[in-house]
């Protein structure tokens, strides 16, 4: 089974509430367990649509 990397926003802090992205994945930093599936580029897509 292939090793699952998880990247963390440069902009957290330490100690500070996060989330991570792995490859078609999030999770919460402070509870690393559950993960939630997702298209991560059209999630980020979303996003930036919300942002504007």
């Amino acid at each position: 089974m292939a090793e699952v990397r998880w990247r963390k926003s440069s902009r957290s802090e330490n100690g500070a509430s996060c989330v991570e992205l792995s490859a078609g994945a999030i999770r919460d930093s402070k509870n690393p367990g559950p993960t939630l599936t997702a298209d991560i580029p059209a999630l980020i897509a979303a996003v930036k649509r919300f942002q504007s």
